[in-house]
């Protein structure tokens, strides 16, 4: 993925990332600038801009001054917490509890992105949702499907990382149905919380998303590509990969806790 800046319209900036597995397969990450109706700017995730995009965004924001919070809304995308709030540092800081254990000499704020406290300071532009049934952070590392999704209705875009995924194929491969698509992580299943109705809570929020979110327009996926739909594109979408996922979540519901 090419480190870069893409305008969405209407106050929103999708910063494209590198994410190197053993230096070499880029891997992917992301960040997204939104403009906020009083003028200043907040910032969905951490990542170390490059000089280029840096001078893009200190441009489009008094040279980061209007820059008024950094909101972190994946707990193990920690890498660029220490290198974006040097890059900002008047920014407030937001995160999730695992962003203040993994990084406590950071100034971060008292409230939590998880918390209903956080989200309503950026309501003039941001809407979230936290996914019900399954855990943000689950005691393998290696489960990452946990996340607070950022809807920003002004531009019609959603801001996931993980929890909703693309699959993002180069050609021929690219021809096969799962290239390009909308799917819940895989390890959506393993996130579930040990407790009854976990599956249940999950589906209905799910549906909740597809239904509230239905005029979305762009997905900003973390570590492949901004996917672009159709009308009622994305309701569909988001349905069709509940779809997929009913096996493995039936499965793991009826695997004793």
């Amino acid at each position: 993925m090419t480190e870069k800046l893409v305008d969405l319209g209407n106050g929103f900036w999708s910063i494209r990332g590198e994410l190197k597995l053993a230096g070499v397969v880029d891997l992917g990450t992301q960040a997204s600038l939104i403009e906020r109706p009083g003028g200043g700017f907040v910032m969905l995730d951490s990542y170390t801009l490059p000089p280029r995009v840096l001078e893009q965004v200190r441009k489009l924001t008094d040279g980061g001054r209007k820059i008024e919070a950094i909101v972190n809304v994946h707990p193990f995308h920690t890498l660029h917490c220490e290198a974006a709030h040097r890059q900002f540092p008047d920014a407030k800081l937001y995160g999730l509890d695992r962003h203040k254990e993994k990084y406590p000499d950071l100034p971060w704020e008292a409230e939590t992105t998880n918390s209903e406290e956080c989200q309503a300071l950026f309501a003039d532009c941001l809407e979230f949702s936290v996914p019900d049934g399954i855990r943000l952070v689950c005691s393998s590392e290696h489960i990452h499907a946990g996340s607070v999704l950022a809807y920003h209705p002004a531009s019609q875009t959603l801001h996931v990382d993980d929890t909703l995924s693309c699959t993002d194929l180069p050609f021929p491969a690219s021809l096969l149905p799962m290239s390009g698509r909308l799917d819940f992580h895989p390890t959506i299943p393993l996130s579930l919380e040990k407790r009854e109705g976990a599956v249940d809570d999950f589906r209905a929020w799910a549906r909740n998303i597809a239904q509230r979110w239905s005029d979305c327009r762009h997905v900003a996926c973390a570590h492949s590509k901004i996917v672009t739909m159709e009308p009622d594109g994305f309701e569909k979408q988001v349905l069709a990969a509940l779809r997929r996922a009913e096996t493995p979540l039936k499965l793991r519901k009826a695997a004793p806790f």
